[in-house]
């Protein structure tokens, strides 16, 4: 893989993202934006999900209002995140805190979709013990993916000799 991101980091077109030094910063910006996007809409859906909040509504309507917003932050980090890599393909297969960040997002993602399923064929109108417990750990995997995004850039700080 180390190999692949060097080869990568020398192509024509991830030069061009290096030397152009507002537009790593750019597409940061705009994955930092979307990543309070994603959150805030995740939360305010798990929260449903716990019954702290819109205990007026039901799921469907909260996930109608919040998902499309989950879903295209979802997508301009994805595309966001795909320049990054490329802009600095060595720093991010070379750093812990990028694989976990990434399984996790893989977790997370999972997670959503359960959840969406779980609540929209339950039965009554309470939902089930396991879709609350994992309303709260999307919340707490959503913690966890914000903290390995910052703790890329200081990988080796953070996770010593296991970078």
């Amino acid at each position: 893989m180390v190999e692949f991101a060097h080869w990568l980091q020398a192509t024509p077109f991830s030069v061009a993202l290096q030397t152009r030094t507002w537009l790593i910063a750019l597409l940061q910006a705009i994955h930092i934006l979307m990543i309070g996007v994603v959150f805030v809409s995740l939360l305010m859906i798990s929260l449903r999900v716990l019954d702290r909040v819109h205990r007026e509504e039901s799921f469907t309507a909260v996930w109608v209002r919040f998902a499309p917003w989950m879903w295209t932050g979802l997508s301009v980090m994805v595309v966001t995140g795909f320049f990054l890599i490329i802009g600095e393909p060595v720093r991010q297969a070379t750093a812990t805190s990028f694989w976990l960040k990434m399984g996790l997002l893989v977790v997370a993602v999972g997670c959503v979709l359960w959840l969406r399923h779980a609540i929209t064929t339950q039965a009554g109108p309470d939902p089930a013990r396991a879709t609350r417990f994992v309303a709260g750990a999307v919340i707490v995997i959503l913690i966890g993916i914000i903290f390995l995004g910052r703790a890329i850039a200081y990988d080796v700080e953070v996770w010593g000799s296991w970078t």
